[in-house]
């Protein structure tokens, strides 16, 4: 969508209901994803959140503008197809999960992974009947594959919407729990983002800030924070 442009050439963007779920009309006209499906989103809270974004165009459309509309597309045209691949693909980071492996030293740095990520394991084996453990190092250690298989189902549960929103999440946090955690309000997402970003804030602490990576760093906290928004907008309860 990122290449696509088009010249604003409707009056208003409302909301209304379809079958199905709701969708978007610039004026009477039904919107459609770039692949020309109908777009059709499980909640008005979303649909709204779309209209929004197309009211806000001014002579052209720009699709940078519009993440809900973006993921939406994405839900539709990418997700739903391959729903099974993308659950697989995203259910992977639980044998691997960033808040799992933690480092050897300094000291401080031990304590603050402890700190932040021991609780989410705790969460994730109470709360969640996945309990997964840590260990010192990079290498590979195998999971329980029934703890394993019961994060899959978790993620093979979601719906299309959410799990566009889920993958994003995951993906940006290197963290299977955390993308669960931020899906159910455990914490905020802010905390929640400073928490998988537990070795970077310690690296910059150490060897001092860089631009660049600071604003590729702010971009993707904004993508992370989008993402739990959306996650929450598509719920039936939203």
């Amino acid at each position: 969508m990122a290449e696509w442009t088009q010249k604003r050439f409707w009056t208003k963007a409302t909301a209304a209901e379809a079958e199905g779920g709701f969708e978007v009309l610039l004026d009477e006209r039904p919107l459609r994803t770039p692949l020309k499906a109908p777009l059709v989103v499980p909640t008005l809270a979303l649909a709204q959140a779309v209209a929004t974004e197309w009211d806000a165009q001014v002579e052209v459309v720009k699709p940078l503008t519009m993440p809900f509309t973006r993921s939406a597309n994405a839900a539709i045209d990418k997700v739903s197809p391959q729903h099974a691949e993308v659950a697989e693909l995203v259910a992977e980071y639980g044998g691997s999960d960033l808040i799992c492996y933690r480092a050897e030293g300094p000291d401080v740095l031990v304590a603050r992974q402890a700190e932040h990520w021991d609780p989410l394991l705790d969460w994730a084996g109470s709360a969640l009947g996945a309990p997964l453990f840590s260990v010192v190092g990079v290498m590979h250690v195998a999971q329980s594959e029934n703890s394993l298989s019961v994060l899959k189902q978790y993620v093979s549960a979601m719906t299309p919407f959410e799990l566009v929103a889920f993958h994003d999440l995951v993906s940006l946090s290197g963290s299977l729990i955390i993308g669960l955690a931020a899906t159910r309000n455990l914490m905020p997402a802010d905390t929640l983002w400073q928490i998988s970003k537990v070795d970077e804030t310690w690296q910059a602490e150490q060897w001092g800030h860089d631009e660049e990576a600071e604003e590729l760093a702010e971009t993707k906290r904004l993508a992370f924070f989008h993402a739990q928004k959306f996650f929450k907008l598509v719920e039936k309860t939203a």
